[in-house]
């Protein structure tokens, strides 16, 4: 049994120390924030629920997993509930699809049946490409360690797998390829949005997430997503974790060459044999870390592309507004200027930006019938001085930001400014404060170039005895593979 400290309580750190507290290790987890969840919340207000993180679930199998060997089954712990429909569309010409919330042919079917000519086919066709893709990369590389170039060796069994993984292909040239309607292309490049990236760099084989999405379905938690950090929380309480809430760590301690503990902001140290990291990456090579492996770690890092950030507005909406879906998008004229306003050296808040937003059918999620909840997300700059950021605490940015944003909104039939009792935003320098996510920069780094996958930070760090897991570690961000992450680390551990 080892002593192990969970530096972080989000949907990583809880996942992860609740599997090594079922082994038999001692399991401390420290949150600095006074409660647990990270990016993983519900803002509830007036009666009025939003999930300020993550909106969706897919892939509860890793979950379902989770809790089934840690003690009782998911659906035990959480209101588990598909959501259908998943996702409603807006094109800048005036066409809507609303697509299924499962099943790959239904799908296809949808969008044929709203763009017409070749949508049908095309969609199949993205689709079964995912899946191959999906076949040949889940178990050698969502489920196991990073191992440098071994990883990228071990996708290549065959010259056919190799084609269709083509990891010299972004996801655009991917759409290109397979896909003749340009507004179908700009469904599957929002999916290089997922892991904060471009889809004109990001790779081909994110076409594995509509591939997930469409085939084990999107999943709503009742009452709001929120409710799986409590869950997961309660499930680390009942094996014993020690869960210690509003404990910033300061640094980790090292001893004889390897992490032996870490200090906190009063100073109290906490020793331990293992010290597992579900900070961003950046801030723990950045500021708690400095050890010589660690220094060329901060190195590796600050040649990557830092993702993208979100701007996000919380909308209590009187009224009920006709044609939504759970999920909804509504596109830009032209896509390539948000991701050009975005990843610019001299970046700026995208003029006419893609607008998502989350509008729940969830009567635990606001007052009455009356209402609605609204969460809107737009793409936007990390926060920050220098190349790349711009600086989201300029006296009225943000507000006026947000009046554009619903401008925007407007101009593309969707008005809801008379309707807004009260709004609350969230920009990136927010994020920032909020989660330590360096310039609010949701995954960390981006997918953004052919080999930016295999150069996330490994689970298992440059310094022994130090392990990493979350949004900005192998195997990526997202709920479920932040969970997939989680077991790849309480394995390391066991092995250590």
């Amino acid at each position: 049994m080892s002593r192990v400290v969970v530096v972080g309580g989000g949907a990583g750190g809880l996942a992860v120390a609740a599997r090594l507290a079922v082994r038999r290790h001692d399991v401390t987890l420290l949150e600095q924030a006074p409660t647990t969840g990270g990016k993983l919340a519900t803002y509830r207000q007036d009666g009025f629920a939003f999930d300020t993180g993550p909106s969706l679930l897919t892939l509860p199998a890793v979950y379902r997993d989770l809790f089934l060997k840690t003690g009782g089954p998911l659906e035990e712990a959480i209101d588990l509930q598909p959501v259908e429909p998943g996702f409603a569309y807006w094109f800048a010409d005036g066409s809507t699809v609303t697509v299924p919330g499962v099943d790959p042919a239904r799908a296809a079917a949808a969008f044929g049946a709203a763009l017409g000519g070749t949508a049908e086919r095309d969609w199949r066709r993205v689709i079964e490409r995912g899946g191959r893709m999906w076949q040949l990369t889940r178990e050698p590389f969502l489920q196991r360690p990073l191992d440098g170039w071994r990883t990228l060796l071990g996708l290549a069994r065959s010259t056919d797998d190799v084609r269709t993984i083509a990891p010299w292909m972004s996801l655009r040239d991917l759409g290109t390829d397979l896909v003749a309607d340009p507004r179908l292309r700009q469904v599957l490049d929002r999916y290089a949005t997922y892991t904060g990236s471009d889809p004109r760099r990001a790779p081909a084989a994110l076409a594995t997430i509509p591939y997930m999405e469409q085939t084990f379905g999107v999943w709503h938690i009742g009452g709001g997503l929120g409710g799986l950090a409590d869950a997961l929380t309660a499930r680390c309480v009942e094996r014993g974790v020690r869960v210690r809430t509003g404990c910033e760590v300061t640094r980790v301690v090292m001893q004889s060459g390897r992490a032996a503990g870490v200090q906190l902001a009063d100073g109290e140290i906490l020793p331990a044999d293992i010290v597992v990291s579900d900070a961003d990456a950046r801030e723990l090579y950045g500021r708690l870390v400095d050890a010589a492996p660690a220094r060329r770690a901060r190195r590796a890092l600050a040649r990557s592309t830092s993702s993208l950030s979100g701007f996000v507005i919380l909308l209590a909406v009187r009224g009920r507004t006709a044609g939504l879906a759970h999920h909804n998008v509504w596109f830009p004229a032209d896509y390539d200027a948000e991701f050009d306003a975005v990843f610019a050296r001299a970046a700026r808040p995208v003029d006419d930006p893609a607008v998502y937003a989350c509008v729940p059918d969830d009567p635990r999620m606001r007052p009455d019938d009356d209402h609605e909840s609204w969460f809107i997300l737009v793409n936007a700059p990390r926060h920050g001085q220098g190349a790349g950021a711009i600086d989201w605490d300029a006296p009225g940015l943000a507000d006026r930001y947000a009046d554009r944003v619903l401008d925007v909104l407007a101009t593309r039939g969707t008005d809801l400014r008379d309707r807004v009792l009260w709004r609350r935003v969230h920009s990136p320098a927010d994020l920032e404060r909020s989660t330590r996510a360096p310039g609010g920069a949701i995954y960390g780094p981006s997918s953004n170039g052919a080999r930016a996958a295999f150069r996330r930070p490994a689970n298992a760090s440059p310094v022994p005895g130090l392990y990493l897991v979350g949004g900005s570690a192998h195997p990526g961000g997202g709920l479920p593979l932040v969970g997939l992450g989680a077991e790849i680390v309480a394995d390391l551990v066991g092995r250590a």
